[in-house]
């Protein structure tokens, strides 16, 4: 193994990483279709991973009304969490450590996707103008339904729930998904929360949200097993903020009073550039909080090696990279060249493109 700090244990809140190279969340579309459920195929793929420091899972939606895509994940049902036990037992046989995402995708739905037929929700009714998947077709996301105040601690409390069936499963901990312009994010950014109430208007309401789950979250866990994932500059999903830097060190400031095992930034744009806007600044953000540090977005072997040892970041999230290389750590470790990724296989179907990649071993024997 290189001598690199890359490479070098870490401790994560409660978690004990073996490295400092992390398996990002990855949306695949291979759930069960008939319930959502992980089940043979989620273990092997996740198990072939598991010299990771640590793995996130696919993001997992908490409720029905989390869903935005076809295929994906949940975590609210007992055959959820049966499927999901494979998967921690698997990871944990390869000595690995392994958290899941949880998720609620807001207004990144269509009613197709919703419990009868319903229309997504948000905190305001404004059209984010993005895609979902339907299981055929890439289709247009629609209007949402405002949430009405009562609801919200509905919400919060599914969030509870999901981090309770988390750890009947078998995780080592949770990572709250509050980037890339669904749920959390869309009560965050000014640009979709156009509330009046509490939940709205000042960065302090507009952070009520966030709050309201990540203490409920940490309540139920503690919070040395809960991470969360932000991504103050990102565009995705048509989401924007006036003014990223004021609502994200904010919410940073916010974050540091309940003692979490890491705070994952997403830098730049989601999958895209890894510029900030004019006045941002990245690196005070990752300085505002007491925690561990996870980067991700855009790295290469020579940018995480940089980043860890200058002491930017802790902590490296690989995507793309990790889909077609299961052995990532290894490669990486020997500087060795990596396996290309098909992307006509990263969403639904089977085994192709997601457990049939080989390692350097196979490789460098073919």
């Amino acid at each position: 193994m290189s001598d690199h700090k890359l490479f070098s244990p870490i401790k994560a809140g409660a978690i004990d990483l073996k490295n400092r190279i992390v398996m990002a969340p990855l949306t695949r579309n291979r759930a069960r279709a008939e319930d959502d459920a992980p089940y043979e195929i989620h273990a092997e793929y996740y198990a072939q991973r598991a010299s990771a420091g640590l793995i996130i899972t696919e993001a997992s939606q908490i409720s029905p009304q989390g869903k935005g895509y076809a295929w994906t994940p949940g975590i609210y049902s007992d055959a959820q969490v049966a499927g999901w036990k494979k998967v921690t037992e698997a990871v944990h046989a390869r000595g690995g450590k392994i958290v899941i995402q949880l998720w609620h995708v807001g207004r990144i739905s269509h009613p197709v996707l919703q419990p009868g037929g319903a229309d997504p929700v948000a905190p305001s009714a404004i059209s984010a103008n993005s895609k979902s998947f339907d299981g055929e077709n890439f289709i247009d996301t629609t209007k949402p339904r405002a949430l009405e105040t009562g609801e919200i601690a509905g919400i919060v409390e599914d969030y509870r729930k999901a981090a309770a069936n988390a750890r009947e499963a078998g995780f080592d901990g949770v990572e709250i998904h509050a980037a890339n312009g669904y749920l959390i994010d869309q009560f965050l950014k000014d640009g979709s929360n156009k509330r009046t109430d509490a939940y709205g208007g000042s960065v302090e309401n507009r952070l009520r949200f966030l709050k309201e789950v990540v203490e409920a979250v940490t309540g139920e866990l503690g919070a040395d097993r809960v991470g969360i994932r932000l991504s103050p500059y990102s565009n995705a999903n048509n989401i924007t903020d006036s003014n990223p830097q004021e609502t994200f060190v904010n919410a940073i400031d916010l974050l540091n009073r309940y003692g979490l095992a890491y705070l994952h930034l997403v830098e730049g744009q989601t999958g895209g550039p890894r510029d900030v806007p004019e006045g941002a600044d990245l690196s005070d953000l990752y300085k505002r909080f007491d925690g561990v540090k996870m980067g991700n977005n855009g790295y290469d072997r020579d940018l995480a090696v940089n980043r860890v040892e200058g002491g930017d970041v802790d902590l490296v999230a690989f995507g793309r990279p990790y889909i077609s290389n299961p052995d990532l750590v290894e490669r990486l470790a020997q500087n060795a060249s990596l396996n290309p990724w098909d992307q006509s296989t990263f969403y639904g179907g089977g085994r192709e493109g997601y457990t049939d990649y080989p390692v350097l071993t196979e490789t460098r024997a073919a």
